[in-house]
Formats: structure tokens, sequence, C-alpha cells
């Protein structure tokens, strides 16, 4: 099993990166909407390989934690490697595992639109299994009973338009919480381009 990657970033195309290692060519499919990679720049990938009847593909991700989460989804029922990426590329580690803790599927599909039978089966099939991966980092988040319903939308709508999930909640998190959803939004957008 392939389980690290390292070498030179060929391409990139819509979750696909093309990665070069001592001459071989890797079609690694990641959550690339999530960083920023640059053709030519070495990159290093936690990779799973996922191998089926009529295909194996490789799966790899920047941060191990991203790779653990991952695998964890493979073990829900109805969850296939593809859906399982694009849940990673909807939601980072921390959200889904504030959600986990919480058992707050409803947060889960507010803030990272993912479907709400997909956001519930995630919370259930994965209570207690994330305790000892993501405690320590639960203590940095804001849980969700402290977001209006305008602050969760706005953060929402700014992760649709690109902004990462925790870039979206701090900037949204640092302004006045009586304000609308379409001025939160507003607001974000005027201070420039996203990090």
């Amino acid at each position: 099993m392939i389980r690290f990657l390292e070498g030179t970033l060929q391409e990139q195309r819509d979750l696909d990166l093309i990665v070069l290692v001592y001459g071989i060519g890797y079609l690694v499919r990641s959550n690339i909407n999530r960083h920023i990679y640059v053709i030519g720049e070495t990159i290093k990938l936690h990779t799973h390989l996922a191998v089926r009847e009529n295909a194996i593909d490789l799966y790899g991700f920047s941060e191990p934690n991203e790779l653990t989460y991952f695998e964890l989804l493979l073990t829900i029922p109805k969850i296939g490697p593809k859906s399982a990426l694009q849940i990673l590329c909807q939601a980072d580690p921390d959200l889904l595992a504030t959600a986990i803790m919480l058992q707050d599927a409803d947060h889960l599909h507010k803030v990272a639109g993912i479907g709400k039978k997909t956001a519930s089966n995630i919370v259930t099939h994965l209570a207690g299994k994330i305790d000892p991966l993501t405690t320590a980092n639960l203590t940095n988040l804001v849980p969700q009973d402290n977001l209006s319903n305008a602050q969760v939308d706005a953060i929402d709508a700014l992760i649709t338009l690109g902004y990462d999930q925790k870039e979206a909640r701090v900037y949204v998190t640092n302004m006045d919480p009586t304000l609308d959803a379409k001025t939160l939004i507003q607001s974000v957008l005027k201070q420039g381009p996203k990090f």
C-alpha cells in the first residue's frame, strides 16, 4: 500500500494532482480547494490506496489528520472514497470534530453545506471514535451556540465563495454580531482577497 508520496507537482485539475516521483507520475485525488499548491514545487501527501473491482485510485492529503478523517469517513455505510473526498472539500477536520463531539449534524449541514442525511450519518457513526484525535483542538473552536443565524449564513456563503471554513469564521466572528448576513458578507468582501 502507498501511504506517503513526496515529489514535484506537475499538474492540477479539478480534484486531481499529478505528482512526479522518480520519473513516475502519480495521479492523486485530493481536496485541493482547501490548499494552495504551486506547479513545480515539492509536495508531500499522506495517501490512501482505494482498490475496487474496476479501478485503483490514490487519494492524498497534505495533513495527516485529513487522511485520518478520510479513512474514518470510509467506515460509514454508503460513503465511498469519492464521497469522503467531497466531504473533506467542504469541511475541515476541526469542523467535523466539533459537529461529532457536540452531536450537532445541523451545525455541519449549515456551516459546510453537507446534506442533512449525510451530516446526520457522520455525527451518528463517528460518535466516540474521535476523542483521542481531536480533544486538544476543540478547546480553540467557537461553539455553534455562540453564533447567530446571520453569522452561520454568512460563514456558509463565504465558504461557497471560496473562503476556508476557519478563515470565514474568524472574519465573521470579529464583526458586530447584530449585523444581518448580507452586511456581514459584504463587509468581509470589502476587506480584500481571502487569506
